[in-house]
């Protein structure tokens, strides 16, 4: 193979390595390791705090910093140390806080766990609104450190707030999405897409429903604004960095990376933006695209 003219690979988790199992193949290991191997830094960008893709992360042997929740934080997969975060602003976190307990959803607020010492701070309002079965289980299934309080002002830790969000019904987080676009123009960044649910959770819908997550951030995070920070601590320009993903939040990567890169699974907004597309995450095609790189095909 000849010498890739990439230095850095970022790559999303969920519908990208990740197949719709719930599982990286072999394939896309062996792939990831023949990048390193070849002198590529490997960045992982996922939507997912550090914690929730912890498993992801040993399978794959990453050791190279990686960008969670939505690129808000940057983080030393081996020691969990934060090297980078953007902020929330605190009465930002409020009014978005408010506005979801107003919807009847309460608010996820998602910390900097190095510095806050917990992962979430769920606002439920002084009616406890309870939170969805799903999120329930995520939770549980992540051995996430959640923190439970009536109103946003009562948060102990605000200055390390990073995403704040909510979870339910596609139609019914479209709607707070509205709202937060109409009052909050300029001063943070939004979107929502299907989420990640257990076994069983999608007896619940309805014919053409489905679970979305909304997540609000910083105006300045998103997931290439982390790969920007990261390659400039590297010295690397970023037209020698190749992008790999399939959903909204992986936007701003494909966008912005020298080689974007959408897979085959992936919404027509990423393709749109994409140089190339590859193959489904079922098939391989994150494997095939890195191949492909390696080959200098791409």
């Amino acid at each position: 193979m000849s010498t890739p003219r990439y230095d850095l690979l970022a790559i999303d988790l969920d519908g990208t390595l990740v197949n719709s199992s719930g599982r990286i193949s072999q394939r896309n290991i062996d792939a990831l390791h023949e990048a390193r191997a070849r002198g590529m830094g490997v960045m992982v960008c996922t939507g997912r705090g550090l914690a929730e893709c912890r498993a992801f992360l040993d399978a794959i042997g990453q050791e190279d910093a990686v960008a969670v929740a939505g690129g808000s934080i940057i983080a030393d997969p081996t020691t969990a140390r934060t090297l980078h975060r953007f902020a929330m602003d605190p009465e930002l976190v409020s009014r978005a806080a408010r506005c979801m307990i107003e919807h009847d959803h309460p608010a996820l607020v998602l910390k900097d766990p190095l510095t806050a010492g917990f992962d979430y701070l769920v606002v439920h309002g002084e009616d406890r609104l309870p939170l969805d079965p799903v999120m329930e289980w995520w939770f549980s299934t992540m051995n996430l450190r959640v923190r439970y309080t009536d109103q946003p002002e009562a948060d102990e830790h605000p200055a390390h707030t990073v995403r704040v969000g909510a979870f339910g019904f596609d139609d019914r987080v479209a709607t707070i999405a509205q709202r937060l676009a109409r009052e909050m123009h300029g001063r943070a960044q939004w979107h929502h897409f299907p989420a990640v649910v257990g076994p069983g959770h999608h007896e619940r819908l309805a014919q053409g429903r489905a679970f979305h997550i909304l997540e609000l951030f910083d105006a300045e995070a998103n997931k290439w604004s982390a790969v920007r920070w990261l390659a400039a601590q590297r010295g690397i320009d970023p037209s020698r960095i190749a992008a790999i993903g399939d959903e909204i939040n992986d936007v701003s990567m494909i966008e912005g990376a020298g080689l974007g890169v959408a897979m085959g699974n992936a919404i027509d907004r990423v393709k749109a933006c994409a140089g190339r597309v590859t193959e489904r995450n079922d098939d391989d095609g994150a494997a095939l695209a890195i191949e492909r790189i390696m080959r200098g095909e791409w």
